[in-house]
């Protein structure tokens, strides 16, 4: 079989080891001419890297490259067209897959429901958008395993095949930039439903109607989550099945938003075991994954925290509402087409003591804050430790300085990770 990576990054390369054992010949194509790639392997670099495509048997696309713009090259390969996940799904030894969708929350989520599976008995691997391509450890799956996987729009965008267990969590504009508009957004979730078959069974948010729309693709068991019949808060309980799993306080993880995370990843892992245990002890015990809201440092009666992850102007919206204190916020990064003016409103009228702004979108953001009536904000510097110094000659004793910043990073940061990192370097040298 002659195959195409395309895109050779770190799932790209995972692919091509892969398609590799399988005997096919590879040419790795990818858009940067300067790309290191295996000695001896045929190439295809730089600006004309989606050319000719149409000679290849199989077309594995890396996720972040949108399918429209290979068949745009090469009009008529739509079938040869493959993903790293697509390939996971449809090779996998085991039965027993959980798939996580949503715009926010999905990582969180899927890392409590294999936790939780795994505090069962349950031998778990997780994956997906998340740590590792599923492709790297299908050689240790066996037929008794769960497998737990995050999934992007990105990936789903040309899903064939569809999980066990599939849940889609709250639904926001995202990725604009990326998608033609939102119905092609929301149409590629939806991939993650409309394969399964009737005695499958389809989760979703009870408060999002998107959510709703996205899972009623699926032809499988639908179950609702923060609402029976899945988990859901009430009388500062998670509850499930009328039985109580913790008390709300009990929770690690920082802000309501988590109570969310927490009922979805309870409703998937009460699918497969109806123990509450192991359910409680990873919900009073893990306390959330790096750049979601992850405390970095105190200095001097400031308490600094770093939320990279939150990439869109909801995401913001939920860090400020988890902290009572007054805050300075870091705000900003490159353009996804998103609107701040509800960001804005909510700067407004919360405890917000001032804004830093950053990157491409300083002047959106900027504008927005103003026609809301906020004035107390000012322009970031052009590295982390400047954002960081300004951040910190604005804040008074007791305050939060919290870095969400609503935006991409890409521009001053190569990716939200880097945003972090460097944020929490710049605190640690206050």
């Amino acid at each position: 079989m002659n195959v195409a990576i395309v895109g050779y990054e770190i799932e790209g390369q995972v692919s091509y080891h892969y398609w590799k054992k399988q005997g096919a010949t590879i040419t790795i194509c990818d858009q940067d001419p300067d790309k290191k790639i295996p000695q001896g392997v045929p190439s295809q670099l730089g600006p004309d890297y989606l050319n000719g495509l149409d000679r290849f048997d199989l077309i594995v696309r890396t996720a972040g490259l949108n399918p429209h713009m290979i068949i745009k090259a090469n009009p008529g390969v739509e079938a040869k067209i493959t993903t790293a996940i697509n390939e996971f799904l449809r090779v996998c030894p085991t039965k027993n897959i959980i798939g996580v969708t949503g715009t926010k929350g999905k990582g969180t989520t899927s890392t409590l429901t294999a936790k939780m599976l795994e505090a069962a008995g349950h031998t778990v691997f997780l994956g997906g958008n998340i740590g590792l391509s599923p492709l790297e450890f299908l050689p240790e799956i066996t037929p008794d395993d769960w497998v737990v996987l995050e999934l992007s729009s990105f990936q789903l965008y040309d899903l064939k095949h569809s999980p066990h267990i599939a849940a889609c969590l709250m639904i926001v504009p995202e990725h604009l930039n990326w998608h033609s508009d939102m119905n092609d957004y929301v149409t590629a979730k939806s991939q993650l439903f409309a394969h399964q078959a009737p005695q499958d069974i389809a989760i979703y948010f009870a408060d999002d109607e998107t959510s709703h729309r996205i899972a009623s693709a699926s032809p499988g068991k639908k179950i609702t989550y923060y609402a029976q019949p899945g988990a859901y808060v009430a009388d500062d309980h998670i509850v499930i099945d009328n039985q109580q799993i913790c008390r709300v306080d009990e929770l690690k993880m920082i802000g309501q938003h988590n109570w969310q995370n927490a009922c979805a990843a309870a409703t998937i892992a009460w699918q497969v075991t109806n123990d509450i245990m192991p359910l409680r002890s990873v919900l009073t015990l893990f306390s959330g994954l790096e750049h979601r809201l992850e405390f970095v440092r105190e200095v001097n009666n400031v308490t600094y925290y770093d939320d990279s992850f939150g990439t869109t102007p909801e995401t913001a919206i939920v860090a400020i509402e988890a902290f009572k204190q007054p805050k300075v916020i870091i705000l900003g990064g490159s353009d996804k087409g998103a609107s701040f003016d509800e960001l804005a409103r909510k700067v407004n009228d919360s405890n917000v003591r001032h804004a830093i702004t950053i990157g491409e979108t300083a002047p959106a953001i900027e504008a927005a804050l103003q026609h809301a009536g906020f004035e107390d904000f000012s322009r970031g510097g052009a590295t982390m430790s400047d954002i960081v110094a300004a951040a910190q000659a604005q804040a008074k004793t007791g305050d939060i300085v919290l870095l969400s910043p609503a935006c991409a990073s890409f521009g001053l940061f190569t990716d939200y990770k880097d945003r972090g990192y460097q944020f929490k370097l710049a605190v640690g040298t206050l």
